[in-house]
């Protein structure tokens, strides 16, 4: 792989970090300054991943029951709420966004900036009404990432950060971060937290070698392969689908009209330009940082597809 030219280009486009490991072997190291890789910065959605992680590690220990639990375990108002598909609302459905809330992240009802404005973050998310079955359909929903924060604090009995400083992030060597909490003290589940590069790198590495860390396995095989499935299809502007707060895509090489996938890939995507992305058959993980803040007219560059890519496709020819 030939990325003599990379540190030119991430330059220009004013990236923070650039961090490409290839078998687990660190093959490319760029940061915008000196500073950057002791520098905890705000991941935000890439949060979500991680959360998922944590539920994960909940129902490898019995924490939880597994992904089919009802909403209405863990919420039992929502037995005398006015719509009663809301209790049986399962924890998969709230894993893949699925759950029927009417909810419009940002723009029209605004409902997460509404949300963290409410003195109660969990009762908000639970008392919107459904716009349809759940299950039936992806809707991106921050608050849905904050009632498994709620559940996880439930079923662990500590906090979600305290969860992940035994099983996470102190197995990953993860000893500084930074976490939001919501009015009752519950750590943000959609974003909020801040980490380094190198701590992203090492949570991409764990996905690639299946929940495995220094021999130990953290997080079971089989949730990491499940986790990280496509589940349900996205819509624009959005491509690829979505599984278990990770993205999906796949790698395709285009020539005349025929198309072939080169590699599927899953990622952890967080606003300002938070990537993590993990190529199994590449055995890649690539962690990109930004802090381009440019808003919904006027996005950032897609520096993975636009700029790393090509040069990916260049070395499974």
């Amino acid at each position: 792989m030939n990325l003599s030219t990379l540190p030119a280009t991430l330059a220009q486009l004013d990236l923070r970090s650039c961090l490409i490991q290839r078998q687990g072997k660190l093959i490319f190291e760029y940061y915008r300054d000196q500073h950057i890789p002791s520098e905890l910065a705000k991941i935000n959605s890439c949060t979500k991943s991680i959360l998922s992680a944590l539920i994960g590690i909940a129902i490898d220990k019995g924490l939880l029951s597994g992904v089919s639990a009802p909403l209405r375990e863990f919420f039992p108002q929502l037995t005398r709420d006015a719509d009663s598909r809301k209790q049986h609302i399962t924890l998969e459905q709230l894993l893949n966004m699925s759950a029927g809330f009417r909810w419009t992240e940002f723009g029209g009802a605004n409902s997460f900036p509404k949300m963290t404005r409410s003195s109660h973050w969990i009762n908000y998310v639970l008392e919107q009404p459904l716009a349809e079955e759940p299950g039936v359909r992806m809707e991106y929903n921050s608050g849905i990432s904050q009632l498994l924060s709620a559940i996880l604090v439930q079923a662990a009995g500590r906090s979600t950060a305290e969860f992940a400083e035994e099983f996470l992030f102190g197995p990953l060597g993860i000893r500084e971060y930074e976490w939001e909490t919501d009015p009752q003290g519950i750590h943000t589940g959609g974003y909020g937290l801040k980490l380094r590069p190198a701590d992203l790198l090492n949570f991409g590495q764990l996905y690639l070698q299946e929940g495995i860390w220094q021999g130990v396995q953290l997080l079971s095989g089989s949730w990491v392969k499940q986790s990280v499935q496509p589940a349900m299809e996205t819509e624009p502007p959005r491509h690829g689908g979505y599984a278990w707060h990770w993205w999906t895509e796949s790698m395709i090489r285009r020539s005349g009209s025929d198309e072939s996938v080169i590699a599927d890939y899953y990622y952890a995507r967080g606003y300002a330009g938070q990537f993590v992305y993990v190529l199994p058959a590449l055995q890649l993980v690539v962690v990109l940082t930004q802090d381009n803040k440019r808003g919904r007219n006027n996005p950032p560059p897609d520096v993975f597809r636009d700029y790393l890519s090509p040069l990916l496709k260049a070395t499974s020819s």
